[in-house]
């Protein structure tokens, strides 16, 4: 059953701890952190390599393998949100992106959703548009290569991973 929220009170914008009645009739306080909708690609050429990045990411302090993508500004649609990230990110852009999957990262915690989406024959048509913090490393990966290095424990972000299966049972290559 939901929890009666007897309370919010908020530490910074988007941070809040919520004062909740639990079923049992216990009282317990949560932090809700409330995140924009977030997306990510998939981007595939046409030889079936993967464009992914590699950025540093402070909260584990080390550096990873992701899908371009981030977060979908306030009245964008995710598919949009997604092709613009795909060009910000990377210089890369496609006219055939499709969404392969809608979840939320964290429910016990985020109020968030984050989309998945597929491109296909992608093509390098810009350059790369950083925000401040970003410091951002693009490499084609073959598609197998990919499977190989999550078997491997090489692509480590949770978010990323299903994300990639996802696009993976789109593309029926879940055996």
């Amino acid at each position: 059953k939901p929890w009666k929220i007897l309370e919010s009170n908020y530490l910074r914008p988007r941070f809040r701890i919520d004062r909740c009645e639990l079923p049992n009739g216990k009282i317990f306080e949560p932090m809700v952190m409330e995140f924009r909708t977030w997306a990510v690609v998939l981007a595939l050429t046409k030889d079936q390599e993967v464009v992914l990045i590699r950025q540093y990411r402070h909260g584990a302090q080390d550096i990873f393998w992701e899908f371009p993508g981030g977060v979908v500004e306030d009245g964008e649609d995710p598919l949009e949100g997604a092709r613009r990230e795909l060009s910000e990110e990377t210089g890369y852009t496609s006219s055939n992106l499709i969404k392969v999957g809608k979840f939320y990262p964290n429910p016990a915690n985020q109020s968030n959703v984050m989309y998945a989406f597929l491109a296909y024959d992608v093509e390098k048509t810009d350059i790369q548009n950083f925000d401040e913090a970003e410091d951002i490393e693009v490499r084609l990966i073959p598609l197998d290569e990919l499977i190989a290095m999550t078997k491997r424990g090489e692509f480590l972000h949770g978010l990323q991973v299903a994300a990639l299966f996802h696009a993976l049972a789109h593309l029926n290559r879940i055996h």
